[in-house]
């Protein structure tokens, strides 16, 4: 009964599992343990930064409000810092099944909690909800100085990566794997190098594609795309980092050359300085020539 739970016919189907599991998130320590977990897991995988995004529309409208969610992060992003030296950046993101009005006001509940917070992004339903939904929202977190992301183009058309872009006018696109339907799109994500957040596993589990082996991950990265790695929901689409690049590697068949310059284009695309990323960079290529 529980495996079949986890067998997703579409992105809704698992949405209405997650939002169900989100109920049993309670109180601080909770949150704690979820990112505790998580960190440790990363930790355990080699990974030295990570992004995470998290919805407070999941847990506000359960009347679990900031004070309890972001102490429990906080608290588990601190010892992972300490611990394993991992940095963290956190993407407040909007339900865009919501209205806008209920983004508009989440982000202004979330003030307090600025400084904790690296960038804003969108996420939940795609089809039906297009981008131009939270032009408004978008628009002022850009004016707070948020960097902006966006879910684009995974069961949604290219035309809403080009809204992701031309009316949020985001930094990087979660997803973006339908870009190849727009040979226009695909020239512009090349030519301006928009980061692309590919998560092959999920991909899979939610039918964006019956097949890792038929994945276009690796024609997106060969037409000159800025391609990354990433595990979308990791406990519920069966794997992590690791896990995800495992399964490219048997079923592409990706060389190591490939490898690293997918792992160089996950810092290229971070939201860190460029001081930190050309670090992270220079020991990528460092360990490549040993």
């Amino acid at each position: 009964m529980i495996t079949a739970a986890y067998e997703f016919d579409n992105l809704q189907s698992f949405l209405d599992l997650y939002y169900q599991g989100s109920n049993v998130l309670l109180d601080e320590d909770d949150f704690y343990q979820l990112m505790w977990a998580y960190l440790s897991k990363c930790a355990e995988q080699n990974v030295v930064h990570t992004e995470i995004m998290f919805d407070p529309q999941t847990h506000t409208q359960r009347g679990i409000d900031y004070p309890v969610f972001m102490a429990g992060f906080a608290r588990a992003i601190a010892q992972a810092k300490t611990r394993y030296g991992i940095s963290v950046y956190l993407i407040l993101s909007f339900l865009r099944h919501l209205d806008e009005a209920s983004a508009i006001e989440t982000l202004a509940a979330a003030k307090p909690y600025y400084s904790m917070i690296k960038a804003v992004g969108l996420d939940s339903s795609e089809l039906g909800n297009p981008p131009e939904k939270f032009t408004q929202v978008f628009a002022q977190a850009k004016a707070l100085g948020f960097k902006l992301v966006a879910h684009a183009g995974e069961e949604g058309p290219p035309a809403y990566i080009w809204g992701a872009l031309n009316d949020l006018h985001v930094d990087r696109i979660d997803h973006g794997v339908r870009s190849q339907e727009d040979p226009v799109l695909m020239e512009y994500l090349r030519d301006k190098q928009i980061p692309l957040t590919v998560c092959p596993l999920s991909n899979v589990k939610l039918c964006v594609v019956d097949d890792l082996a038929e994945h276009n991950i690796l024609s997106l990265f060969e037409q000159g795309l800025l391609v990354t790695v990433n595990s979308d929901d990791p406990s519920y689409f069966g794997g992590y980092l690791h896990e995800n690049f495992n399964g490219l590697v048997e079923k592409l068949n990706l060389n190591s050359a490939v490898i690293v310059q997918l792992i160089s284009n996950s810092f290229q695309a971070s939201f860190l300085s460029e001081a930190d990323k050309q670090a992270w960079l220079a020991q990528i290529q460092g360990s490549q020539r040993r």
